[in-house]
């Protein structure tokens, strides 16, 4: 726990050194950081909603990873001066699939697969999407999301590599015999 706080605050650190060059993007920048790691939207938010009963899932995929996929995409736009809102889309849906194919790890796969403890969702009351969807709609959402991701990436150098990325890694994060459903 605390070197995750640490590399937060060293996000941070690093960011600062870098405000006297590009003043105004940078102070962007930092703002976009702060609000997607706080509260009332950030991960901070997310991870403080697990104990909470009533849960919309969208939104607390939203707030828990999707808000770190937002902070990479809107504020690398930011960083160069370019509009945010597709961007934002981008992180949003990115971040949702990857807890979405979380939540299929966590109910699927192997603890040597994930790299972790399996269950836990489940074991501690944790709004799931395998719990709320089932397996095949939660790969369906899954698969949905990718889409809406790859198709929200603005026209831009690199835009089919980086589609291409995307596609690659929604299989590559889901357990084995899933991944062959999400292509």
């Amino acid at each position: 726990m605390l070197a995750g706080d640490a590399l937060i605050v060293l996000a941070f650190e690093t960011l600062a050194r870098r405000i006297e060059t590009a003043p105004l993007n940078m102070s962007r920048v930092i703002s976009t950081i702060a609000r997607c790691s706080g509260a009332p939207i950030g991960i901070c938010a997310g991870q403080a909603w697990e104990c909470e009963s009533d849960v919309v899932l969208e939104d607390y995929h939203r707030s828990k990873t999707g808000s770190l996929f937002v902070a990479a995409t809107v504020a690398g736009a930011e960083s160069v001066g370019a509009p945010t809102d597709a961007w934002r889309l981008v992180g949003e849906r990115l971040g949702e699939a990857y807890q979405v194919a979380d939540d299929l790890g966590d109910a699927m796969a192997s603890s040597r697969d994930m790299g972790k403890p399996l269950g836990r969702d489940s074991s501690l009351g944790r709004p799931n999407a395998v719990q709320e969807l089932g397996v095949a709609g939660a790969v369906r959402r899954l698969k949905d999301l990718v889409a809406s991701a790859t198709d929200a990436i603005p026209p831009c150098k690199g835009a089919a590599a980086l589609q291409a990325l995307i596609g690659g890694e929604s299989r590559r994060i889901l357990p084995a015999e899933l991944a062959q459903l999400a292509a």
